[in-house]
């Protein structure tokens, strides 16, 4: 485990690298607890470096066994090898050598889960963003691209599969139970991108034929027995290689493209050219196991790890101060895959209450930093909501501003011009104003600036003019170490919806720039007023989010409840209604405070029950619809001063009122969507399912609620519904005997399935209440459960700090000691896995006094921990200051 050295790096510090390495020979000769690496790298000193200086290579833990220049052995005073770095004093003058280098690990060893480890007696690596130093000493940054041949060599029983990235060159037998394999990859990569697998694996197979006729071979590996699980993962992998070259123009390149799963993984997959790595969770899949949701996930996860071969591998990061160049554009471009596979406006709404739970609590609290941040101490931690989900964000807005044509041109260029760069950020706003004329530079302030933007809005209209006018002021709030902010350029959809339901045709006559739907804000306040409006419009504005923005709005009741059931943008429509709702929510809330009993608009009770029979409405979108908003939602709305208690009371409040007003309706309907029929994935399929089950969850706080839900969950035939109806019990009836007898079944079924463990884990981790603590603290002593696994914390631990804001945020404080104890002993084995734990707490200054003082106190008991790995104390010190 590295510890923190204190170092902090920094954009304006980067500087290119002395040296090169356009070619590295690996030779692995793999044993479980001792497997030698030998690695013959061609050093080039870079040209404009016109005198000899020292190399100076990475490592993290690493043994030197042998060094050689050229052939010739390094006498010892010629190099100074620590487990951390390798400096070479005088390398040779000509600047041209080859560096060997001889370096021995121990997989079985490796609990961190990053370079080479063994799992589940499968040879496994993970380099991004620093694990590669952990093989070989190398200069392991992004823009060092070399070109890799890869030579495997172990034991045929223990692991007759040899993989590596690029095109099989060639393999055979080594006599005494031994062979080889060698893998060559033509396209120069950063280290971070290598990627090696041995071991003893089921495969099913298929292929691909490309747009200019090219046929690719496809492999998706997984254990003994599971190849059944993986038809839906190789049906979406090819899916995605098709879109990519209907919607990007980007065909694949290698005659191999191979998909392992594993399961102990840090993250959820990992992008290596030509051999993509994934946590097991996101590739095995069948009705049996997996959710609608895990489908969904699959789907898009394995298009985001493809479209990394051009997003990512092709053209890769100058930096890690550049990592959103890479997973913000990527993550775009899975969003616009799901949405063509499946229903856009319901994937937009996922993406946006994805956005709000996570980055925009980010924004908000002490580890806030830009989608491009300026310094870090650990990048491993920099793998964050803001980077991914607000950096795709970004590349929307780049559509919404340029337009699709300019947009599809701008990306042609990118792909032509830096093909084989390790490139910046700057690179990319650049050929955008290339092909458009455009200057972006306020634009990039979404890229440079940390903090999530308001604007205040209020309206009038003069009927007897006939103008309907505006006004907007933007702001964005102070966050850690930028307290004063620069002006954004926020594009904002909008429609003036008349009583009929239509939009009206306007003249805009002054202000802002309007532009095909969207208002241009760029000042700090402004004003834009339309024409021939004869009657007052209604407002609907950040239609499909166009922006990343929060809003407050002059805006009354029954405009809201009008937008609810007429507004002709999907999103905007059940924006209005999750505002309604949350707006009650947060009344009840206060009530809740003060001890009275807060009744609800009958208006809005009655207006859910419109909403769940309106057939015009896909039933997914009826489902997210009719979720009420998360209890940590509710909590990021108000703002401060925070009782989860009141919180989960008020949200209950609402819950109940809503399904006493609209029982029947929602019992005909729960009744008229059960399916008789073979279990398909498709969308429409899943979002019947989605519906019915939501309406479940109501109906189940309705006297004979208990019976219902343990009658679906007994006739159930998929785990979509077992699993909603086994979450609904265990929420809504904890500790009854229907609940208990529920969970002990799940259990019995599937106990040897981790995967679906998991989903036990977590819901009963997220189970609401003051005993959650000690039920999760129980369960950590079911036999099923490991430390360390990383899906298995995840599920339970992470579940807990994340989910369950009753339970974590107890008023004793006996939630927060418990998760800096576990924590604590998390890091032993995977400081990364400890580090993302850790950040549950971002938002304990918003917590009530009380519960304010136990939370700090906890994060001060890890603080002061000796030894701290350099991820959890990186996260830790951000959090206090």
């Amino acid at each position: 485990m590295r510890t923190d050295t204190g170092q902090v790096f920094r954009l304006e510090d980067y500087r290119p690298s002395d040296y090169l390495i356009p070619r590295t020979e690996l030779d692995f000769r793999l044993g479980q607890d001792s497997t030698r690496v030998v690695a013959k790298l061609a050093i080039e000193r870079r040209a404009d470096v016109d005198k000899p200086v020292r190399l100076e290579l990475d490592g993290d833990g690493l043994q030197l066994r042998r060094i050689e220049i050229d052939g010739a052995q390094l006498p010892e005073d010629a190099f100074e090898a620590t487990p951390d770095s390798l400096v070479i004093h005088n390398p040779p003058a000509s600047g041209r050598f080859t560096l060997l280098i001889e370096t021995e690990l121990a997989p079985s060893r490796n609990e961190a889960l990053m370079g080479l480890y063994r799992s589940s007696k499968v040879y496994c690596t993970q380099c991004e963003a620093e694990g590669f130093r952990r093989i070989t000493y190398f200069l392991d940054r992004p823009d060092i691209l070399s070109v890799y041949t890869v030579r495997i060599e172990a034991e045929r029983a223990e692991a007759p599969l040899l993989l590596s990235n690029g095109n099989p060159v060639e393999h055979g037998d080594l006599g005494q139970g031994w062979h080889y394999a060698v893998w060559h990859d033509p396209f120069p990569k950063p280290s971070y991108l290598f990627a090696l697998v041995a071991g003893d694996l089921g495969c099913i197979k298929d292929r691909f034929v490309t747009a200019s006729g090219k046929d690719v071979e496809l492999g998706i590996y997984v254990e003994h027995g599971k190849e059944n699980q993986a038809g839906y993962a190789m049906d979406a992998l090819r899916r995605s290689m098709k879109w990519d070259e209907d919607v990007f123009g980007c065909e694949y390149d290698l005659d191999v493209f191979n998909i392992v799963a594993v399961s102990d993984f840090n993250m959820g997959a990992m992008e290596n050219k030509g051999l993509n790595i994934f946590n097991d969770k996101y590739v095995l899949a069948d009705e049996e196991t997996a959710t609608d949701g895990d489908f969904a996930n699959i789907e898009a996860i394995i298009a985001h790890e493809y479209f990394h071969n051009w997003t990512g591998n092709r053209i890769t990061c100058r930096d890690w101060f550049q990592l959103c160049l890479k997973e913000g554009l990527t993550v775009f471009r899975d969003h616009e895959f799901s949405a063509d596979e499946r229903s856009r406006p319901v994937k937009r709404i996922a993406e946006v209450r994805t956005l709000r739970a996570h980055q925009f609590p980010e924004d908000q609290g002490p580890l806030a930093h830009p989608v491009r941040p300026r310094r870090y101490r650990e990048i491993n931690n920099f793998y964050t909501a803001t980077v991914y989900e607000k950096g795709s964000e970004v590349v929307r807005m780049i559509r919404t501003v340029l337009g699709a044509e300019l947009f599809r041109g701008g990306m042609d260029l990118y792909f032509e011009r830096h093909d084989g760069d390790a490139a910046t950020i700057e690179d990319f706003l650049k050929v955008f104003e290339d092909v458009s004329g455009k200057d972006l530079s306020q634009f990039a302030l979404w890229y440079h600036q940390a903090g999530t933007p308001n604007l205040s809005v209020s309206t009038s209209h003069n009927s007897g003019s006939g103008e309907f006018t505006i006004e907007i002021e933007q702001s964005v709030p102070p966050t850690p170490s930028e307290s004063r902010k620069r002006l954004m350029h926020i594009p904002l959809a909008f429609g003036l919806v008349g009583a009929d339901g239509k939009d009206m045709a306007y003249a805009a006559v002054e202000g802002a720039t309007v532009d095909n739907g969207v208002i241009h804000v760029r000042k700090r306040k402004h004003v834009v007023t339309f024409s021939g409006i004869a009657e007052r419009p209604v407002l609907s504005l950040n239609r499909g989010f166009s922006a990343p923005v929060t809003l407050t709005v002059e805006q009354r009741p029954d405009d809201l409840m009008f937008l609810a059931s007429h507004d002709s943008d999907p999103f905007s429509r059940w924006q209005a209604f999750n505002t309604l709702l949350t707006d009650a929510t947060i009344a009840a809330f206060k009530s809740s405070l003060g001890g009275k009993q807060q009744t609800f608009s009958p208006g809005l009770v009655t207006l859910a029950g419109r909403i769940a029979g309106t057939d015009g409405l896909e039933h997914a979108f009826r489902a997210l619809a009719l979720t009420l908003p998360g209890e940590a939602d509710i909590a990021r709305e108000i703002g401060k001063n925070i009782d989860p208690d009141a919180i989960h009371a008020g949200r209950e409040a609402l819950a109940r009122a809503i399904a006493a007003a609209n029982g029947e309706i929602f019992s005909q309907l729960y009744e008229g969507l059960r399916s008789n029929g073979a279990f398909s994935p498709d969308a429409a399929s899943a979002g019947r399912r989605a519906l019915r089950n939501t309406l479940l969850d109501y109906l189940a706080i309705l006297p004979g609620g208990e019976k219902r839900a343990a009658e679906h969950f007994a006739t159930a035939t998929n785990m979509t519904d077992r699993a909603a109806a086994l979450a609904i019990l265990a929420h809504r009836h904890g500790g009854s005997e229907e609940t208990k007898k529920a969970l002990a079944e799940f259990d019995k079924r599937y106990r040897s399935d981790p995967l679906v463990m998991d989903k036990w884990f977590m819901i009963q981790a997220t189970a609401p209440g003051a005993s959650a603590v000690d039920a999760v603290r129980a369960l950590m002593e079911h036999p099923a459960f490991s430390i360390a696994n990383p899906n298995r914390v995840r599920s339970l631990i992470g579940g807990f700090a994340s989910a369950n804001q009753t339970g974590f945020h107890r008023a004793d404080g006996a939630g927060y000691a418990f998760f800096a104890e576990t924590v604590l002993a998390v890091e032993k084995r995977n400081p990364q896995v400890a580090a993302r734990l850790a950040t549950a707490m971002r938002s304990w200054r918003s917590l009530e006094p009380k519960r304010q003082a136990k939370a700090r106190a906890a994060l001060v008991s890890i603080q002061a921990k000796d030894g701290l790995s350099a991820d959890l104390r990186d996260i830790i010190d951000r959090t206090l200051a």
